[in-house]
């Protein structure tokens, strides 16, 4: 009797080896399939003064104790006291600082300049702007124009113009040897551009204006047209996919679709725009969506910018 008695002493109470228990067991459930099961008795574990003496059940116990200990002060760490990581904006700020960017100085051209923007006016983040490039007031430039003040220059575009997408402004050379190249430059109103695009101007998709070219006020430059060493005057419509060359563009012309016009004889009989000409007023349309886009796209940058929580990167615009 007292031979039994030494035996019950030997275990702890609650020890699942005293019990026949096993601290883990798979168990078949009454619906179907097995479960596995963890057993522990946290009353029991011994001072850790004594952690030598543990049992092999008593050591797994007081793990999982420091485990889940470990774990509910993490979460209130978290919750309380961790400063929140601002994610990772989609795109770099450096990238988006990229499409308004200075030139690299040249053999042809050492000086470095950046573009200047006026008030009011949008560059889309997808835009890329480079070097001696002025642009006016509500100028609105959309995604994928390339605007290079890079080889030729200065470029300048007047207030209230603007410049579709995939439109390209870029220019001949204009420095050699430290010295201007006159015939690579257009003089308006006693100043010199390699490109010159004047105040109401519409440049719209996939255009090209390449210097020296000036193109004057409320003119409208359509689809896929190009202007290549050329004058074009005022109040000028150049329909879509017509390639002008080498010319001077009388004011209050315009240019048919697809036509050619590389003689200054075309140019001078180009016929005049009058009422019941169809296009003689989409230039004012083309104007009053594209300002109005500008305007509306730098709102909506505001608005993000001073979203609390938002910590994006609005569009590039000034």
């Amino acid at each position: 009797m007292a031979e039994a008695t030494d035996q019950r002493d030997a275990s702890e109470p609650g020890d699942p080896s005293a019990s026949g228990e096993s601290a883990v067991s798979l168990n078949r459930k009454a619906e179907g399939g097995l479960a596995l099961q963890f057993s522990f008795d946290l009353p029991r574990i011994p001072s850790v003064a004594r952690v030598g003496s543990w049992t092999h059940q008593q050591l797994i116990n007081g793990g999982l104790i420091v485990m889940v200990v470990a774990l509910v002060a993490w979460v209130v760490y978290q919750e309380k006291f961790a400063v929140a990581e601002i994610p990772a904006s989609p795109v770099a700020e450096e990238q988006v600082a990229a499409n308004l960017r200075s030139n690299v100085a040249t053999g042809f051209n050492p000086d470095v300049e950046a573009p200047v923007i006026g008030s009011g006016s949008y560059v889309d983040r997808l835009a890329s702007v480079v070097g001696n490039v002025s642009l006016g007031k509500g100028v609105f430039v959309a995604p994928f124009a390339s605007i290079r003040g890079d080889e030729g220059q200065p470029i300048a575009i007047g207030d209230g113009s603007n410049v579709q997408d995939g439109v390209v402004l870029h220019a001949l050379e204009t420095i050699s040897g430290g010295k201007a190249i006159e015939t690579n430059l257009v003089t308006v109103a006693g100043k010199k551009y390699a490109v010159y695009i004047g105040k109401n101007v519409s440049l719209a998709h996939q255009s090209q204006v390449h210097g020296p070219a000036a193109v004057g006020d409320n003119t409208f430059v359509g689809m896929q047209a190009l202007v290549f060493k050329a004058s074009i005057g005022k109040n000028v419509v150049i329909e879509p996919g017509a390639k002008v060359i080498g010319v001077i563009i009388p004011a209050g012309r315009y240019v048919p679709a697809g036509s050619v016009v590389t003689k200054q004889e075309q140019a001078d009989t180009l016929p005049e725009i009058t009422d019941d000409y169809a296009y003689a007023t989409l230039n004012d349309g083309v104007l009053h969506v594209n300002q109005s886009l500008a305007e509306a796209y730098l709102g909506a940058a505001a608005q993000r910018s001073a979203a609390p929580g938002d910590h994006g990167v609005a569009p590039a615009g000034h």
